[in-house]
């Protein structure tokens, strides 16, 4: 069923639009050598993964000294656990500020969040890719708190997106039998699974068909075409 913000809208994959994700939070004022390491975190554990950075690694992308990073972080599993939290706070104010949310009407602004997040498939993989996903990979099973932080930063962004799912399936299949938690989960699995695809392919068009797939998919749940 279509609604009325999707009759007003530009669809916001249209070209000239779309960008990389930043890589790093702005900080206002001075920026400390905690957050320059954490900041450095961000971009050489998604450039390198997590077991191939060294603390030297994470030193020399930050501008610091190894005496610095020691007197922030007690080892580098500390670090890991602490990045998790950084992109959970960076990213969340990403989406809460993308377009997207402006849209009243909950299924128009699930629409808009999976046509954002093909966006920003651009730039290089490490601008696009999660953080979380390529951390928890490597230290699920070796790293019991960074895979505890990764769960809880993943929970919160699924959250966030599952209370529009909720509230748009109240409006529009509410008899609808499948549970508005679990799909937003899924929307996250086909988002990490398609990162790894970017990966295996070293380019973002298999992650672009993924999330279009993932689209056409919620356009069946709800009944609703789009165009895309």
């Amino acid at each position: 069923m279509p609604t009325k913000a999707a009759a007003k809208r530009k669809a916001p994959g249209a070209k000239g639009q779309r960008r990389p994700l930043p890589l790093t939070r702005e900080v206002p004022g001075k920026v400390s050598a905690r957050d320059k390491l954490l900041d450095a975190a961000v971009h050489v554990v998604r450039q390198k993964g997590y077991a191939a950075t060294s603390v030297d690694d994470l030193c020399r992308a930050a501008g610091v000294t190894k005496g610095a990073f020691f007197h922030h972080f007690a080892s580098k599993e500390e670090l890991g656990v602490a990045a998790a939290q950084y992109w959970s706070d960076f990213t969340t104010a990403f989406f809460d500020s993308a377009p997207y949310q402006q849209l009243s009407d909950p299924l128009d602004r699930l629409f808009g969040y999976i046509d954002f997040r093909r966006e920003i498939l651009r730039g290089n993989i490490e601008d696009f890719t999660c953080l979380l996903g390529t951390m928890v990979q490597e230290a699920y099973e070796t790293s019991p708190k960074i895979r505890q932080a990764c769960d809880a930063s993943i929970s919160r962004h699924a959250a966030a997106v599952g209370r529009d799912i909720a509230a748009a399936k109240k409006l529009y299949a509410p008899d609808a039998t499948w549970d508005p938690e679990e799909l937003a989960l899924f929307t996250q699995v086909v988002l990490q699974g398609s990162f790894i695809l970017a990966k295996a392919k070293h380019g973002p068009a298999a992650a672009e068909a993924a999330v279009l797939h993932l689209k056409r998919y919620i356009e069946c749940l709800f009944s609703k075409k789009t165009g895309r």
